[in-house]
């Protein structure tokens, strides 16, 4: 039986926990009971891996107690307790303990399974500097020469670290484990892990607080994921362990190919238990797509020789919603607003330094560019502004037209003309009524005869009569085409091809999206980088309805643009969603209508980011999502591939990518979408 659609393991992700119990100092009993009422915590909240601090079962802090067999014996008598005691428990635990084999004491990280020791990782590195001197009392890893312990009542028990742990039947959850300082060597151990296979890296970790030592940490764990494109976990020691001569601040952190999943709160008196839904698809997915990693497994191939132990597992088959992963509703537009403004900044330079570059190059001064009183030429006009600016030449170089049509808006064209004169650019206006006629009339047109037929022809004749003046009149004025058209709008299709809004000689939009162009221009207005009077126009720009405006409306009314693009092909805040996750991870329909209805069921949990006005609609069903997606799913793959076959010039300016077949997206243009429709169509509820 196939999981229901409303569960996170149908989908690809496993949740884990990091756990921060209480210890005792060389109280083995006490610290058992606290790990065991912690492991069913996790458990219960759906939890396939939980982790445990470094030496958690005796204390990290025993120093010399560590050479008392009185201890040892404690240990490893509750360790056969903590088995016993978590036979019905269906998750892998990691828990650190010491361990004597062979006339040695390691520190141990003890993987636990259904009352079974699954394996036993020794650390590799042992601190002896500063404030550390554990190797007084441990012996590293390169000392062991058994593959094989006896210990607790359990033999043949594996031991070293060359150890995966891997879930039957489910491939790519597999596990890694290192201890503390390994992780801060030029050669952490879970690297080679990573490149074994290992897509969760776990970190039991004792670590002691010091100033400014939790950025250091934070940063770490997240490079280690980043490289190794892996889930990271880290667990420090918190209340209970002796502050003779250190402290402890508890932290727990989970990463995920470098971005910070959860962690706990530091210094907490009580004890904390973080969660986090890892997505391991995309995790495996990230690999296969990065020749690098897979150059470097071959690289380093020899040392590659881990042992896969195997454990049984079988997801909770209920309803278990994505409740411990924040999914943005705009994934192109960070939410926090500090890293938002220096996205901003970079994605404004990264299109003004481009710009700058073309011009240089061709020994260019002037620009030419359509101006609708929309939001992407206002976008790309601003660009305009700003590298006129930094090369020092007059913005009366931009030369903006705006050419009213059948059904231009009375808004539009006011907004238009107002940021022209506002930026101090050279405004000009064409009526392209008359050429579309003779146009039309060329054709055979009915509306040439006075019949109303708003069909396709009519809209292109109109965008490819814009485009078309654009072009002689940059050759008339010895200047380039600036494009306007953004990702979104690509993406969709959504442009008319060739001689239309398609073309031009450089597009600074080609890989922005429309709802990070919404952003970016309220970030222009946020942070006052023109007049009052420019912020003014902008904020009326964005708060009219995006329309192609090629349509007249049956009252004859101009008051305000009559179409509705969204209406047509769906709002862009879901597409550009949709565009996010097809594109940058391959995730397919079903699962991307998941984390949609994730981010856009519940208004608290995905809210339009702060300071940047609201969004359209606060909540979408999934009903709404399926709908919408369908129809770009049909779009993106059978009907739109050859428009972007052919894109002009332009920066990359994101991660989550640009449609240049130079860039990052090559497909053929005559690609069947049935494979996405059938999958979203079969696998997705109508409600």
């Amino acid at each position: 039986m196939p999981l229901p659609f409303w569960n996170i393991y149908r989908h690809g992700f496993v949740r884990v926990a990091v756990a921060v119990p209480h210890v005792r100092v060389a109280n083995p009993k006490f610290n058992t009971e606290r790990t065991l009422a912690m492991a069913q915590r996790a458990v219960e909240a759906g939890a396939a891996l939980v982790l445990f601090p470094e030496l958690g079962i005796s204390a990290y802090s025993c120093e010399d107690l560590f050479a008392q067999d009185a201890l040892l014996d404690a240990v490893e008598e509750q360790i056969a307790v903590l088995c016993e005691q978590t036979r019905e428990l269906d998750a892998v635990l990691l828990v650190g303990a010491p361990v004597r084999v062979q006339n040695r004491l390691f520190n141990g990280a003890f993987a636990l399974h259904k009352g079974q020791i699954l394996g036993i990782v020794p650390k590799s590195y042992l601190p002896n500097y500063r404030e550390f001197y554990e190797k007084r009392q441990f012996a590293d890893a390169s000392s062991v020469q058994t593959p094989h312990i006896h210990f607790a009542g359990q033999r043949h028990i594996p031991f070293g670290t060359d150890l995966i742990f891997a879930a039957t039947g489910h491939d790519d959850f597999q596990i890694g484990v290192e201890i503390c300082e390994d992780v801060w060597t030029p050669l952490a151990p879970s690297t080679f892990a990573a490149l074994a296979g290992a897509t969760v890296l776990c970190n039991l970790s004792a670590s002691n607080i010091t100033i400014g030592k939790a950025d250091y940490r934070k940063n770490l764990c997240a490079n280690q994921s980043a490289k190794t494109v892996s889930a990271y976990m880290y667990s420090a020691a918190g209340p209970g362990e002796s502050t003779t001569d250190l402290a402890w601040d508890g932290h727990a952190l989970i990463y995920e190919n470098g971005d910070m999943l959860t962690e706990s709160v530091r210094f907490s008196d009580d004890e904390d238990l973080i969660l986090a839904d890892v997505d391991l698809e995309r995790l495996v997915q990230e690999r296969a797509r990065l020749s690098s990693f897979t150059d470097t497994v071959a690289r380093w191939k020899g040392s590659l020789n881990f042992r896969r132990i195997h454990f049984d597992w079988a997801p909770p088959q209920d309803e278990l919603k994505l409740e411990h992963r924040n999914v943005e509703r705009f994934p192109f537009v960070p939410n926090d607003p500090k890293l938002r403004d220096e996205r901003c900044f970079e994605a404004y330079n990264i299109q003004v330094y481009g710009l700058m570059k073309r011009l240089q190059s061709i020994q260019g001064e002037k620009v030419v560019i359509g101006v609708s009183g929309g939001l992407d030429s206002t976008h790309a006009l601003i660009v305009a502004a700003k590298t006129m600016d930094k090369l020092g030449l007059p913005r009366r170089n931009i030369l903006g037209f705006t050419m009213p049509g059948f059904a231009t808006s009375d808004k539009t064209l006011e907004n238009a003309w107002a940021l022209m004169n506002a930026l101090g650019i050279e405004g000009r206006e064409i009526d392209i009524k008359p050429s579309c006629l003779q146009m039309l009339r060329d054709l055979g047109h009915p509306f040439a005869e006075g019949k109303p037929q708003y069909d396709i022809t009519f809209e292109n004749v109109q965008a490819g009569e814009r485009t078309s003046h654009l072009f002689r009149l940059a050759n008339f004025h010895n200047a380039i085409v600036l494009g306007t058209g953004d990702l979104s709008e690509l993406a969709l299709g959504w442009c008319t091809y060739g001689v239309g809004d398609h073309m031009s000689h450089y597009n600074v939009n080609g890989s922005v999206p429309k709802t990070l162009i919404q952003h970016l221009i309220r970030y222009v207005i946020e942070t006052a980088q023109f007049d009052a009077e420019a912020s003014r126009i902008l904020g009326s720009i964005l708060d009219t309805e995006i329309s192609p405006e090629l349509v007249p409306s049956d009252s004859g009314s101009k008051d305000a643009p009559t179409q509705s693009t969204q209406a047509k092909i769906g709002p862009y805040e879901l597409q550009d969603f949709n565009l996010y996750y097809l594109t940058r991870f391959g995730f397919r329909p079903s699962k991307i209508a998941f984390l949609s209805h994730s981010a856009w069921s519940d208004v608290k949990r995905g809210a339009w980011p702060s300071g940047f006005g609201e969004a359209k609609k606060n909540e979408y069903t999934i009903g709404e999502i399926k709908k919408w997606l369908d129809i770009f799913c049909f779009r993106f793959f059978q009907i739109s591939q050859f428009k972007r076959s052919c894109v002009p010039n332009g920066p990359k300016v994101g991660s989550g990518g640009s449609l240049s077949p130079r860039g990052d997206w090559r497909a053929p243009s005559d690609g069947e979408s049935a494979p996405w429709l059938d999958e979203l169509r079969a696998n997705v509820p109508d409600a």
